[in-house]
């Protein structure tokens, strides 16, 4: 059988396997909301393939900004996804690299899609980086993927439903110290325009936590907050491909997602807190 053959149906494999993983979180009474979610791990798993089989080789590279990037496997990933949405239905689809308007009506169903939440560790090599798929009403997460391919290991949430990795229900974690605390943060790509704030925040926190994480992926970052692996995590400038379906990981899994101030807090907000609950307002304090 030719190599490519068998990399195909060793792929098809691995989705269907991680598939059947996820029939325990599809328990919940909503079937409508099971079947979005669904989709929307199936979509992840197919872009996943796509991403793996493209890590290790060469990159064509395109600019969006001067540090901003996008690789052929953004724009694979992506027309993927979007391609098995559109066979589900109808429903609108912001997605990060087709030129959405942010500033579209958002008061409905809509697809939030990032097909690769960490481009430039993808881009050099650093194995960091996820899909995120979330289906948001009036700006409300509904049912969120979150899948790392070189992990194979896929979050998922569904409103109602609990958070998942695997097919194992997750929780974030019990620390109700900072000084206990793994935090994760990100830097904005327009870094020149909020350096000195991230440099500020930086140094209010480092000093009274017990080691911080800046990885790369906001949403990757989101779903290890959520299975307990960071306690908090803040970022500026975020878009809500980056955030929505993180959010609802993290507030199904017991956590607390707001505003750096502790306000009320939805994916279109630029800047976010996101805690295990117990380090949430210590973690405020010192942001706001």
């Amino acid at each position: 059988m030719p190599a490519h053959v068998e990399e195909r149906l060793a792929g098809l494999s691995r989705v269907k396997v991680i598939m059947q993983r996820i029939d325990p979180c599809l328990t919940g009474t909503d079937r409508a909301l099971c079947d979005l979610l669904r989709v929307a791990c199936d979509a992840a798993l197919g872009a996943g393939e796509i991403i793996r089989s493209l890590y290790e080789k060469p990159h064509r590279i395109r600019m969006k900004g001067k540090i901003d990037l996008v690789t052929e496997a953004d724009v694979a990933s992506e027309r993927a996804i979007v391609d098995r949405l559109r066979r589900h239905s109808g429903t609108p689809i912001l997605a990060e690299e087709s030129g959405s308007d942010l500033s579209a009506d958002v008061s409905g169903p809509l697809w939030v899609v990032d097909p690769l939440d960490g481009t430039t560790n993808f881009a050099h090599g650093f194995p960091y980086f996820g899909i995120s798929i979330a289906y948001s009403v009036a700006q409300v997460s509904q049912v969120g993927a979150i899948y790392c391919p070189l992990t194979d290991e896929l979050f998922c949430a569904g409103r109602g439903m609990g958070a998942w990795l695997n097919g194992r229900a997750i929780r974030v974690s019990d620390r109700r110290q900072l000084i206990e605390s793994l935090v994760g943060t990100g830097f904005p790509y327009a870094i020149r325009e909020n350096l000195e704030e991230v440099v500020s925040l930086l140094g209010r926190v480092l000093p009274e936590v017990r080691d911080l994480r800046r990885a790369g992926a906001a949403a990757v970052d989101l779903a290890y907050l959520a299975c307990g692996r960071l306690d908090g995590f803040w970022e500026l400038d975020l878009k809500p491909w980056d955030t929505a379906a993180g959010q609802l990981l993290v507030e199904e899994a017991g956590g607390r997602v707001s505003t750096l101030g502790g306000g009320d807090w939805n994916p279109w907000r630029k800047e976010i807190l996101a805690s295990n609950g117990g380090i949430h307002g210590q973690l405020g304090e010192l942001l706001f």
